[in-house]
């Protein structure tokens, strides 16, 4: 599934509000936005201002991106949305703020996170599974951070538990260009070089 060929290209990146162990993570992050600007997409997040989240909203406003962010009032001092970017939106509570980023976005990229990553993940995918929505959902997979649960969702449909088509909800990229291809999302043109004469 690849996002249609006209209309908006709003990708929801869902990712922690911290940034993890290793420079890698926020690297990785930093990557991403630049990429969505440069190859005409908008971001959709959740609007915090710092880790893995504050280093891809910044990065995708820097390259010219449509930056647009949803957080609940109790996390808005919490995850820094002071220093967040783009036009935000705060609402009650954390179920408001899943559904209004799922229903802004297009497609959805995962990059590393906690709790809140994971259970926004499988909100996604179960609601594709149920057929409200057939939006793409791309693990990032940075470090081979998501491998032990790409063993588990195996293991899942080994056990029975999803067909071989609902397991393939879940897509998994190596890094920022595989992931935005798998989108759909035409690679920049190259910039010319100057010659010598």
């Amino acid at each position: 599934m690849a996002l249609p060929p006209s209309g908006a290209r709003r990708v929801g990146v869902l990712c922690g509000s911290r940034g993890g162990r290793t420079p890698l993570y926020v690297e990785s992050a930093t990557a991403l936005g630049d990429a969505l600007g440069r190859r005409g997409a908008d971001l959709v997040y959740g609007a915090g201002g710092s880790g893995v989240m504050g280093a891809v909203s910044q990065a995708a406003h820097r390259a010219g991106a449509k930056v647009t962010g949803v957080i609940p009032h109790a996390l808005h001092e919490r995850e820094r949305a002071v220093e967040a970017c783009g036009e935000i939106f705060v609402v009650p509570s954390m179920h408001e703020r899943k559904a209004l980023i799922y229903r802004l976005s297009d497609a959805f990229l995962v990059l590393p996170g906690g709790f809140g990553t994971l259970d926004e993940l499988m909100e996604v995918a179960t609601w594709n599974q149920l057929g409200y929505h057939q939006k793409p959902v791309v693990l990032v997979n940075v470090r081979e951070f998501f491998q032990p649960l790409i063993s588990m969702l195996d293991r899942m449909e080994e056990e029975g538990f999803f067909t071989a088509r609902e397991r393939s909800i879940v897509r998994v990229a190596d890094g920022t260009d595989a992931a935005l291809d798998m989108l759909g999302l035409p690679r920049p043109a190259p910039t010319a070089r100057m010659v010598p004469a």
